[in-house]
């Protein structure tokens, strides 16, 4: 017998909490892409549900650590996981609801700040305890001490074998995945824990324009790839860069270094919407001409 929502809801608030849940409101919200999600209240708690298919538990998982590491640095604001598991042959993750209420004068300078003392949380190496998503799309953490090997064989590799398992071939794009070592010659950065998704879609502030972050990727990698994605899709407000660099400032060389680890995200918007693959063309031979002069 197929179980309601809020029969779906009650099961996985009540395993996830340990105490039995009765929703009173039940409000379909916005899951992203790829989950189905909901609002929704006893009177008393209130949680914020995503669903996805059975075999999607692990990326659930891996998100609540995320959630926790950051939550872990208190530095800033991350949704709470509450918990997450299987039911109805579906996985799910409970998290506390937060209410948003828009940036306040101030809020994206105080979120510039706490992003890069974020950031200040380092590893000695690169990588995550365990795989995650970008969105769906399966990402390697592997530990290694050599950042460009790491972004080259677990970040740009498997983005352009998926893509051609897609049916897109990217000319130059082992001459690329050959050069990355010189693009990033001389820049050694430090393995900062990493939101490692974030655009302005993962962002927002509560009613008293206190920062959060959402919906992360985690792993500790160089701190400039969260900044680069930061400014894909039009970029922040000025004074959130500002204020980060007032912490942390950058080094020499990021404008260029954007471009290499912004491909990333092209490439698996490629490879998940269609779409992005001539502007993935186009930043792969500009970064083959600039690692040539």
């Amino acid at each position: 017998m197929l179980l309601s929502p809020k029969e779906i809801l009650s099961n996985a608030i009540s395993e996830a909490t340990g105490a039995a849940f009765t929703p009173t409101t039940v409000q379909r919200a916005s899951g992203g892409c790829i989950n189905e999600a909901y609002l929704t209240s006893d009177g008393t708690a209130s949680y914020f549900v995503k669903f996805n298919t059975a075999e999607r538990l692990p990326m659930f998982e891996a998100e609540a650590a995320g959630l926790r590491a950051i939550a872990g640095t208190a530095t800033i604001r991350v949704p709470e996981p509450v918990g997450c598991g299987l039911t109805a042959g579906r996985s799910y993750l409970v998290l506390k609801v937060l209410v948003f209420g828009g940036a306040k004068t101030g809020s994206w300078a105080q979120m510039g700040r706490e992003l890069a003392r974020l950031h200040q949380n380092t590893r000695a190496q690169f990588g995550w305890d365990r795989e995650n998503t970008i969105g769906p799309t399966p990402q390697a953490n592997t530990w290694t001490t050599d950042w460009p090997s790491y972004f080259r064989e677990q970040r740009l590799r498997p983005q352009f074998e998926l893509a051609r398992k897609n049916g897109m071939h990217f000319h130059r794009s082992d001459e690329l995945l050959d050069q990355v070592d010189r693009l990033l010659d001389g820049h050694r950065p430090e393995a900062s824990l990493l939101h490692g998704d974030l655009w302005s879609g993962n962002a927002d502030f509560l009613e008293d324009g206190i920062p959060v972050l959402y919906d992360p990727a985690t792993y500790y990698g160089d701190r400039e790839t969260d900044l680069a994605f930061s400014e894909f899709f039009g970029g922040f407000p000025a004074e959130f860069y500002r204020a980060y660099a007032e912490v942390w400032p950058l080094t020499e060389g990021y404008p260029q270094r954007r471009e290499l680890y912004n491909l990333y995200h092209v490439l698996n918007h490629a490879n998940l919407f269609g779409g992005y693959a001539a502007q993935a063309q186009a930043i792969i031979d500009g970064l083959v001409k600039q690692s040539a002069i």
